[in-house]
């Protein structure tokens, strides 16, 4: 799997890191990541089919 570097804004990490751990939503910060960029992927094509792209 390639590796991905970015900068990111603290208050966003932290953020996600309240998502993140035993017991919650998230296994791991990467998880996180991959499982919004997913999402995000998903709402674009669904917007894209609404206007015929």
């Amino acid at each position: 799997m390639p590796k991905v570097s970015l900068d990111m804004p603290a208050e966003i990490l932290s953020d996600i890191k309240k998502h993140v751990g035993d017991e919650k939503k998230f296994v791991s910060v990467a998880d996180a990541i991959r499982t919004a960029c997913r999402k995000l992927l998903d709402q674009l094509d669904e917007i894209d089919i609404r206007n015929g792209r």
